[in-house]
């Protein structure tokens, strides 16, 4: 079985802040195959990144734009009130699937909804809260 894992915005920015390579520690914690997905709503928050940050931020953006096409870009809904965080909560919990994000806010609501969480440790590796069916 492939294991969709959904992966935030900032996920994507780890390789640029840590040397890390997100996507082999992925292969390494989950011990299986699977497939990384960047909502439809996230990469156009990537996307807005690049438009207005400072040149720095621009450059980690760029950065995960370009590891975004490791991953499967799945076209959705965004809601009139909902932001990108409630689109990755709403898909994670119909798909019950883990989501790969160091947003502190978000970890808590996926908690809260006891879906499978997936975050930097210790600025070294990846370590997921919860379990995969």
């Amino acid at each position: 079985m492939i294991v969709k894992v959904i992966v935030d915005a900032n996920f994507l920015f780890i390789p640029s802040q840590f040397q890390i390579d997100v996507f082999e520690e992925l292969l390494t914690l989950l011990n299986q195959k699977f497939e990384p997905i960047l909502l439809s709503t996230t990469h156009k928050e990537l996307q807005k990144i690049v438009e207005r940050s400072s040149p720095k931020m621009r450059q980690r953006a760029l950065l995960a734009l370009r590891l975004a096409e490791k991953c499967r870009i799945v076209e959705v809904e965004q809601g009139f009130k909902e932001t990108p965080d409630d689109v990755i909560t709403r898909v994670a919990a119909e798909w019950r699937c883990p989501v790969a994000t160091n947003d502190r806010a978000l970890k808590k609501r996926l908690r809260d909804e006891n879906l499978p969480v997936i975050y930097l440790r210790q600025r070294s590796r990846l370590e997921m809260e919860g379990s995969v069916r």
